[in-house]
């Protein structure tokens, strides 16, 4: 997988451990991730499906959402570099959004993606790979 697919797919893990926080995945929560993966990144060349199917592969494998959270922040670290600040603030919409889409927001939802967003100040990308 390239770079960017590697983000996608990292928050595709991210995505599912804030729907995952409360207990199980529900459909609507799988439903609003396509949706709102496809009107958040539809100016991009992105790999929609590699977001999307992440969930049925990890309900599959059983994941729980600490696991995913590391596995994720792992991808996202080796591949900063392609981290645009546009990027990162698309990200940090689509988990809100995921937390929101079958209410209530648990505190650990909160707390999921506060870590997450001090995660993302602390990542710098490199402009020459994502302008």
């Amino acid at each position: 997988m390239t770079p960017l697919e590697n983000l996608h797919y990292a928050i595709g893990q991210l995505a599912y451990a804030v729907a995952h926080i409360d207990g199980r995945v529900q459909k609507e929560e799988r439903q609003k991730f396509h949706d709102i993966v496809l009107a958040e990144l539809r100016g991009g060349d992105y790999a929609f499906d590699i977001s999307d199917i992440i969930f049925q592969i990890l309900d599959k494998d059983k994941q729980d959402a600490a696991t995913a959270y590391d596995w994720a922040i792992k991808e996202f670290r080796l591949n900063s570099h392609y981290l645009s600040p546009e990027l990162k603030g698309a990200f940090t919409r689509i988990l809100e959004m995921i937390a929101k889409a079958y209410p209530p927001v648990l505190q650990e939802e909160r707390d999921l993606i506060d870590r997450f967003k001090k995660e993302m100040a602390s990542l710098k990308g490199d402009p020459t790979y994502y302008k």
